[in-house]
Parts: C-alpha cells; structure tokens; sequence
C-alpha cells in the first residue's frame, strides 16, 4: 500500500502560489489537495476554477480536489476539465450519493466520500465497493486552527473493518490537525494518505517538513 502526503495548497502563500506549487513539485509529497470552499457547505469561501487552472498549470502531481460544497453535482464534470485526478464530495452534501459517485467515475476522476466528524463510516457500506477513498474529517471542516479530534483513530478503524473482504484497496485520507505529531498513530489505526496544510506551509523549511513526514511514514510502516 503507498501512503501520501497530500499538502494543502489552502495553506499556500497566494501571492507567491506558483512559487509554492514548484516547491510540492520538487518535494516528497505525492498529490497536491484542493480544498474548494462555497460558504454555504462550510463557512469559508476558497475558490474556485481560475486557481484550479493556475494549478493545472504548473502541477506535475495529481490533483486531489476536495469539493465542500452543496450540490457538488452540478461542478463535477468542470472540476474533471479543470484537472482533477480525484474528487470527493461529502456524504451530508448529496442526496442521491451513488449517482453522485458515479458521475464522478464518468468524467474520468477517482472516486471519494468525505465523513464530517459526526457521520459514522457505517453509512458507507452500501457504496463502498464503488469508492477510491474515503476522506475523514478529524476537524469541523471550513476553518483552520482546530483540535485534533481523537475519535478520528477509532473512525479509521472502524472503516478498516468495513472494508476488509470488500474493497481493501481503498485509500483512507485524514484531514485536519494531522503532523509530525501524529501521523505515525494515524498509520498505526489504518490511515494511508494525509492532508496537511498549515503544518507545512507555516513551518521555516515546508520542504523538509514534508521529508520528516514522510520519513516518519517509513519508520511506522516498518515497525
């Protein structure tokens, strides 16, 4: 299984965006996350297409493009043309969640499902077969500087669980509060690919922050 340091380009300096898009390019991290904002969804307006594009240009890693929006349906398809690899919509956005995971996978993108922290995986087991990744949210989403929420570990594996037999291929993503000073426990519990934003992008060295991090990716995968 490979495991993923997905840098939240949210985090990224905006004035100097392409410099930090170059930065991910030349680092250890594996995809860059995209976090997309409405104001209704969440609290917070991101943005949207046009930054989408600018990333386009400039990433030579996959885009993983994390739509807290309401009615995600009707952006998919312009998202996939903008240059996502992966989209995840939240589970409490979609009304008809299969169709959903289904127009995701016809404009040609990998398919995810994002769990706020409230919503139990078990909802899940009836499209979990159909799915890429599953996105736990170990923050509220919509704002930065929140705890950690420790109820994530037994989330994960409690999805571990649900997908054994199933669909054990699939991606385990966890968002929010996650660094250095927890990532090996969040292996430990089942997790394989980690977003973090202000944990990189605030530190002196963002690029030998994510090389500790993925340094600590091996240490635990090897214990």
């Amino acid at each position: 299984m490979k495991y993923i340091i997905a840098p939240s380009i949210l985090s990224a300096d905006f004035g100097n965006l392409q410099r930090d898009i170059e930065m991910i390019n030349q680092s250890d991290a594996d995809w860059f996350h995209v976090d997309v904002m409405d104001g209704v969804f969440v609290p917070n307006i991101s943005f949207g297409f046009p930054v989408m594009a600018a990333v386009k240009k400039h990433a030579i890693k996959p885009l993983d493009v994390h739509l807290m929006i309401v009615e995600p349906d009707k952006y998919i398809e312009e998202f996939a043309k903008a240059g996502a690899d992966r989209i995840t919509v939240h589970y409490e956005a979609c009304t008809h969640l299969h169709r959903t995971i289904q127009l995701i996978r016809s404009s040609g993108c990998k398919a995810g499902v994002a769990l706020n922290p409230h919503t139990p995986v078990t909802l899940l087991q009836d499209v979990i077969e159909d799915l890429d990744l599953v996105l736990i949210m170990s923050v509220n989403p919509g704002f930065g500087g929140q705890a950690f929420i420790h109820n994530t570990y037994k989330k994960i594996k409690d999805l571990k669980t649900l997908i054994q037999g199933v669909n054990e291929n699939l991606i385990i993503e966890v968002d929010g509060g996650v660094g250095l000073q927890n990532i090996a426990a969040l292996v430990s519990a089942g997790a394989n690919a980690f977003v973090a934003g202000n944990a990189i992008f605030a530190t002196d060295d963002p690029t030998e922050t994510i090389a500790e991090m993925k340094q600590q990716l091996i240490t635990s995968i090897n214990i």
